[in-house]
This record gives C-alpha cells, structure tokens and sequence, in this order.
C-alpha cells in the first residue's frame, strides 16, 4: 500500500488560526491547559468509586442480585476510569509532569486493556488517519459482521447489522481482555504503521494481564461465596456493560450521518490537510449536556479532542466556542448531534446505509 500522506500543497490557515487563538485563551487566562482543581475532583470521585466497587464486591457478603448489580457497576465505572482519567493521561493532557501521566496511564491496566498498545492505535493510528479505510483500524469493529465503509464487500447478514450492531459491541471488552491486545501486539503492523516493540513492553503486557486476570478471576472465585456459574454470569455482565458504554460512546464520535470516510487518490493523498480532515471525519454529541460531559471524559467533543489531544478534556467546553467559531470563518463543517439519542439514532441511520440499503442496492 502507498504511503498515506494529506494534502500540503496549498496550506490552510485554519489550524494556525485556532491554535493561536487556543493558546491566547489559555494565557489570557492564565490557566493551564492540563487538568485543574475540578479534573482532579474527577479522578479522585471515579478512581475511589471503583475501588469502593470492587471491595464491597470482594470483601462484602452481599446476596447475589446485589453483588450482580454491584458487578454492572463496576462494568459501567472501568469504561468511566478508562474515558476520565486514563485516555487524559495516555495523552499527554492530564499533567505537565510526563511521569504523573506515565503513572495514571498505568491505570488502563486495572480495566484489562494495555495502555502501550492503546497509545499506539489510539493516539498514533487513529488521531493520524481518522475514518480512512484500510489505516484507520477503529473502522474494523467485527469483521465481515458490522460494515461501515464502501471498501468492504457487503453480505447477506449485514442486511441486520443495525440491529445486532448494539449487542455485538458488548464483546467489545471481552474481546480486548482475552484477544485484542495479543493480536495486535504480535503483528507487523497496526493499521498501515509497521511496529517493533522494546523488550520491556513484552514483559508489561503479560505482567498486567496476569494480575488482572488475578484480580478479576481468581481472587474472586476464592473468596466469594458463589459457584462458578454464578462466577461467569458476573464476570460476563461486568464485561457486557462495560464493552457496551465503551462501543456506543467510540461509534458516536466518528460514525455518524456527516462525518465522511475519506480514500486516498492514486498518489497516496488525502484531499485534505490533517486539520481539515479531522473537521470531516469527526463529530460531537450533547455538548450542552452536562451530566455527558461529566462521565465521558470529554469523549463526547471529539472535535476538540482531535485538534488538541494535549489539552485536559475539562476544558474542551471553553475551547469549543472558539473551534466552532473559527470552523465557520474557514467554512468548515463543525458536526455535532444535540443529544446522546440523537447521535445514537444517526449511528443507527449509518449502519443501516451500509447494511440494509448497501445490500438491496447491490442486489
């Protein structure tokens, strides 16, 4: 495949503008683009409420639709560490102290997922190559299941994918605990970027996934009072939640009616500049809804989280003026849905576009 690269003959403005008017606001301001006094309320509230979670879990006598119920939590509370805390630190954007980030980062490790390997494909492959089939790897959710590229080749099957779509991002987390991150860590590439690995990272991933399979498995089934059927039904729920708020929220930023899948031409281009490119291929959703704003982690302002991935999502809410303002001084589409059923129900219009309708055109 040719190297991929995005368009630099006719510079645009656009980026330099923004971010000249990001940075005065900052210093205008005097604040600092990393967290403040209220992420670090945010840490502090989702790291102790999965603690607490997972102790009442483990050291609590509880009946088992309670300990079930506390479970689903714990689900839905490991998606809001990773959203919260984790993806800020993985960035860059959660302190100015490299090793504060280093150590937060260390946390993606306690909701099974390896924050090396996420660096990689999260902030690398697909903050570089956003919605581009073939190199953005988020695009492929379950191969020959779910479509949503022209690339892929449509079956009979995914007449339904707008149905079985929602269920199938549940097996997202179990997916990436038992099978995801030893897939990509031993291939030669992810998404089009060839990968080596320093011998550290090898030992890391076995390490952690070993120690969460303790946490999570074995010291369970030693100290609860359950059987293992019991055991599963848990572990599966916890998981089920989890993959569900993790896939919802990830599909909602960037498949959506609007936001494009871009090809490159013969030559290896992009039709565009990285900036622009991420204004095409990226949407928001309940910008005004605070509570969303809260437990997503900023995941719900993607736009701004695309252009400036250092900056701490609590301040995404002021800079998002700014984007959108200068989105339309360069005409450039500013895509965002006003709630979370909104965008919900797009993704839904997407699936079917590339399942029902794709198919019956085909036919």
């Amino acid at each position: 495949m040719t190297r991929l690269k995005f368009k630099t003959q006719t510079k645009s403005a656009f980026f330099p503008t923004v971010r000249l008017k990001v940075d005065n606001y900052f210093k205008e301001h005097d604040i600092s683009p990393n967290a403040n006094s209220n992420m670090w309320f945010k840490v502090i509230f989702f790291l102790g409420i999965f603690l607490l979670l997972y102790n009442l879990i483990i050291t609590s006598s509880f009946n088992s639709w309670i300990l079930l119920l506390l479970t689903v939590l714990l689900g839905m509370f490991s998606a809001f560490i990773g959203f919260n805390i984790c993806h800020d630190a993985i960035h860059d954007s959660l302190s100015s102290n490299k090793k504060v980030n280093k150590g937060f980062s260390f946390l993606f490790n306690l909701v099974g997922a390896n924050p090396y390997l996420w660096s990689i494909m999260h902030n690398t492959v697909h903050h570089t190559f956003t919605n581009i089939p073939g190199h953005d790897e988020d695009l492929v959710v379950a191969p020959g299941l779910i479509r949503i590229t022209d690339e892929e080749p449509v079956n009979k099957i995914q007449r339904y994918q707008h149905l079985y779509a929602f269920p199938l991002y549940s097996l997202a987390s179990l997916s990436w605990i038992f099978r995801k991150d030893y897939k990509k860590f031993f291939q030669s590439k992810i998404g089009q970027l060839k990968v080596t690995h320093p011998k550290i990272e090898y030992f890391n991933l076995f390490f952690f996934k070993a120690l969460y399979y303790f946490l999570f498995i074995i010291l369970p089934l030693l100290v609860l009072n359950i059987t293992w059927w019991q055991f599963i039904i848990g572990f599966t729920a916890l998981h089920l939640t989890k993959g569900l708020t993790m896939g919802m929220i990830f599909q909602l930023a960037h498949v959506v009616e609007g936001t494009s899948f871009p090809e490159p031409n013969k030559a290896g281009n992009i039709e565009d500049n990285w900036a622009e490119h991420q204004m095409r291929t990226t949407a928001n959703f309940a910008t005004g809804n605070n509570i969303a704003a809260f437990f997503l982690g900023g995941l719900n302002q993607q736009i701004e989280h695309h252009l400036f991935p250092r900056v701490c999502h609590i301040h995404y809410k002021k800079i998002g003026g700014i984007i959108r303002e200068t989105a339309q001084e360069f005409n450039l589409p500013y895509i965002e849905n006003p709630t979370f059923f909104d965008a919900l129900k797009s993704h839904y219009h997407v699936l079917k576009k590339f399942g029902k309708q794709a198919y019956l055109n085909k036919s």
